[in-house]
């Protein structure tokens, strides 16, 4: 829990990732949300390149990690002096979940595991997969006790991100925190939405002030995730449900310059200025080459960095010029 000092700043203590060589303090509790087709390493590096915090890698699934596919290797490569690296793992069978964990362990290719139970795609859901899948207790608690066991030979953290639950008569989120505590995760991110709610509508903090007080016996931390789109809003969401840091999504889209509102939020300093259009040129130019380097080909990069240019320019008025 957390609470307002006399100066105002948040009593909060640093967000601990028991990583080998002594763990990993995040002073500003902050962390990048694995999003598909957007977390690679080339945007991972240009967020690091704003502020301190823990970025994830987009999420790959255990099965394409196990038969070795090319793109998959490719999206667990870290990027230039990355650290910790950080991998989001998805996987409907034990079997398969063990078997990834065990090749990213043996062959020292991650610092901290993360399991992606909030993926809310309807063609993944439908399956039961995803943010449904939790409703599955038996199937969970499997798939998290595989990892936490075979990571913790290689002293490799795993967490886990999930959302409430499939709808409003479905909520899963408790329960499935608390099997995830029990079986010895690092720490638990609640997005405060259900599966079938996906991006809509606001999201509900309660749900992740219920969960800290569900989880507060074990002692395991919750992050909270959901409408973090400013440095105000993430002490906002501290202050209110007692969270022990936040997840950052979809507000860093176009905006990598979040990061350095957050970490100087957490640390007490005003708010920055927002950016103008010549310095996001210069991100843009910065984000372009880091995307060049990454896909060694100027044509993907280009592609690839094609769908970020309308969260780059939104709110300038060349923004209606370019679509």
């Amino acid at each position: 829990m957390v609470s307002p000092t006399a100066t105002g700043l948040l009593d909060l203590k640093p967000l601990h990732l028991p990583i080998r060589g002594g763990g990993l303090d995040l002073t500003a509790p902050v962390v990048l949300a694995p999003m598909a087709g957007i977390t690679n390493a080339a945007f991972r590096l240009l967020c690091r390149e704003q502020g301190a915090a823990l970025f994830v890698s987009e999420m790959v699934t255990a099965r394409a990690l196990i038969e070795g596919n090319d793109e998959t290797l490719r999206m667990i490569t870290p990027g230039v002096g990355e650290h910790p690296r950080s991998i989001q793992l998805y996987a409907t069978t034990a079997e398969d979940l063990s078997r990834a964990v065990e090749i990213l362990g043996s062959r020292d290719l991650a610092d901290h595991i993360d399991l992606n139970f909030g993926c809310p795609v309807p063609k993944v859901t439908r399956k039961g997969g995803g943010s449904a899948l939790p409703y599955k207790r038996r199937l969970f608690a499997s798939l998290v006790d595989a990892a936490v066991k075979g990571a913790s030979k290689y002293q490799i953290p795993v967490t886990v991100k999930m959302r409430v639950g499939i709808d409003s008569q479905y909520e899963t989120y408790l329960d499935a925190g608390k099997i995830a505590a029990d079986l010895g995760v690092a720490w638990v991110a609640l997005h405060a939405r259900t599966a079938a709610q996906l991006y809509e509508g606001k999201s509900d903090w309660s749900k992740i002030k219920n969960l800290v007080e569900h989880l507060a016996p074990t002692g395991i931390p919750v992050l909270g995730n959901g409408d973090i789109w400013s440095g105000s809003d993430a002490i906002e969401m501290v202050k209110t449900t007692g969270c022990a840091g936040v997840v950052v999504g979809r507000g860093c889209l176009g905006r990598p310059w979040l990061f350095a509102d957050l970490v100087a939020a957490f640390n007490g300093h005003g708010v920055r200025a927002l950016p103008t259009l010549f310095q996001v040129k210069e991100i843009i130019y910065r984000h372009a080459e880091l995307l060049t380097q990454y896909f060694s080909s100027e044509d993907r990069a280009c592609r690839d960095l094609r769908k970020h240019m309308a969260w780059y320019l939104k709110g300038f008025r060349v923004e209606r010029e370019l679509r």
